[in-house]
């Protein structure tokens, strides 16, 4: 083992990253809050709740002390719920050495302040922005744990930590890392595909087949590219893997939590019980409306968000929702891109 790598925290991405690392031969110290799932970890090398039936190497350690698990490592990855990211990363700050590696693998947006998570990251630990490195793209942490084939995205400004984290991940046998120097774009595309996967899902609960799914993702993807190119990002990305690969994979799979928790609105659960009965954070919720409120504040179109926004929020039924969707005065396809991208993309 040549770098002890920590992994904050323990839910189904977090663990089944927390896997590539092992296999990596890091010393991956796992943190939870829960002292019984530590003992899980640690005893059977399983994380039942999360991950059924996955059995973790025996070089990830779980613990519920948050200043052993960061003092000393080289890598600290967050991977905590959006909602959470600030408090986990305010209470890892006294313990991060200055010269650690700095991950987060976490898709959303902070609540109010609507803020990426590399913002509220550097904000708590006093780095710059660009210091933080963003893991996304194409990757069910179900498929990840149990070493299936992968391939993500590592996006930083700063090109030498975007190419230390492609080293600490890059697996040669089924976890394959590409760079992107386009944060903004990454992030970006990676918390507004959870809100077209809940579009995908309700879609589907409704049984509106596979002509109306494959409209949606075409034009979700535009949804997204128009609020990341208004917010300074390169809309190129948007054609890569973490743009069009990450939406493809959570809008037509079951194992997508945004994809299930819009099946389950489709068959008229309301959304506190679809919560309830999903168990674990479904972003796509927050991040819709973050999106609204992004989209307001950028003066950017987004006609799938605001639909599913009133589903969410204001009591709309999605039959009403598409209907509102399939109404919409009539457009040309390819003039919003265009029409919205920085001149600088285009040299």
């Amino acid at each position: 083992m040549h770098k002890k790598v920590a992994v904050l925290v323990a839910g189904s991405w977090g663990t089944a990253l927390a896997r590539v690392l092992a296999d990596n031969r890091c010393a991956v110290q796992l943190w939870t809050r829960n002292a019984a799932q530590a003992e899980e970890i640690n005893t059977t090398h399983r994380n039942e709740k999360y991950l059924p039936h996955a059995e973790l190497p025996k070089g990830i350690r779980a613990t519920t002390d948050l200043a052993e698990a960061v003092q000393d490592a080289e890598a600290i990855l967050f991977v905590a719920p959006s909602i959470a990211m600030r408090e986990v990363a305010k209470l890892a700050a006294p313990y991060v050495h200055k010269d650690a590696l700095i991950l987060h693998a976490t898709k959303g947006f902070e609540g109010e302040s609507l803020k990426r998570m590399s913002t509220v990251i550097s904000e708590e630990l006093g780095r710059p922005e660009g210091d933080i490195v963003v893991l996304s793209g194409p990757s069910h942490a179900e498929e990840v744990v149990n070493r299936l084939p992968t391939t993500i995205v590592v996006a930083s400004s700063d090109i030498a930590r975007a190419e230390a984290a492609q080293d600490l991940f890059m697996n040669n046998t089924y976890f394959r890392v590409y760079t992107n120097p386009d944060q903004i774009g990454v992030e970006t595309a990676g918390a507004i595909k959870n809100i077209i996967a809940l579009g995908a899902g309700l879609s589907d609960g409704l049984g509106f087949g596979d002509n109306a799914k494959a409209a949606l993702i075409t034009r979700g993807l535009a949804e997204i590219a128009r609020l990341g190119t208004a917010m300074g990002a390169n809309p190129m990305t948007f054609a890569g893997l973490a743009g069009i690969g990450d939406l493809i994979v959570t809008c037509t799979s079951q194992h997508s939590r945004n994809w299930r928790a819009g099946s389950m609105l489709a068959q008229g659960l309301e959304l506190e019980q679809v919560l309830e009965q999903m168990g674990m954070v479904v972003e796509g919720v927050r991040t819709t409306k973050a999106a609204h409120a992004l989209a307001a504040k950028y003066n950017v179109e987004m006609p799938i968000t605001d639909q599913l926004f009133s589903v969410l929020f204001q009591g709309s039924s999605p039959e009403r929702a598409v209907g509102a969707l399939m109404g919409r005065v009539r457009t040309h396809e390819i003039e919003e891109i265009a029409s919205a991208t920085p001149s600088k993309w285009l040299r």
